[in-house]
C-alpha cells in the first residue's frame, strides 16, 4: 500500500517556500533537529521548504526543512570550546549583591536581582520587601 503526500504549495507561490503538510516532508530533507540527530549541520544553507501545521485560532506551526545532501558534518566539541563554555558559565555565577561572591555553584536568578540567596534574604528581612 502506498501513501500519497498531499502538498499544500509545492511550487512555493503562496508562502514563498515549497510547503508540505505536517509530517509530510519529502525524502532528502530534514529539520535542524533531524540533521543534528544524523550528526550534520545545515552548513549555511537557507531553508529549502517548510512544513505547516494549522491550528485553531492561532498561527500555524512552521518547521523549516534543509537539504541533507548540502549539509556538512557537525564540528567536534574540542577541549578549547569546552573550556570557553565553562569559563562563560563561571562568569555568570557571581552575586550582584553586597557580598560579591564568585563561583556560587549556580547562576543567581533574575527574581533576586542576580543576588545570591543570602543577600536576597538579608535585604528582605531588613527592608521588609524588595
Amino acid at each position: 500500500m502506498t501513501t500519497t503526500v498531499i502538498t499544500l504549495d509545492p511550487a512555493g507561490q503562496i508562502h514563498g517556500l515549497p510547503t508540505y503538510p505536517w509530517q509530510g516532508a519529502p525524502q532528502g530533507m530534514a529539520t535542524r533537529r533531524q540533521l543534528a540527530q544524523l550528526g550534520l549541520r545545515k552548513n549555511g544553507q537557507d531553508p529549502a521548504a517548510q512544513l505547516l501545521r494549522p491550528r485553531r485560532r492561532r498561527p500555524p506551526l512552521v518547521a523549516y526543512l534543509y537539504r541533507i545532501d548540502l549539509a556538512a558534518p557537525r564540528r567536534p566539541f574540542t577541549d578549547a570550546k569546552r573550556a570557553a563554555v565553562h569559563t562563560a558559565a563561571r562568569s555568570r555565577q557571581v552575586c550582584q549583591g553586597p557580598c560579591g561572591r564568585r563561583d556560587l555553584g549556580y547562576i543567581p536568578p533574575e527574581l533576586t536581582g542576580r543576588r545570591c540567596w543570602q543577600c536576597w534574604d538579608q535585604a528582605n528581612t531588613t527592608t521588609g520587601g524588595r
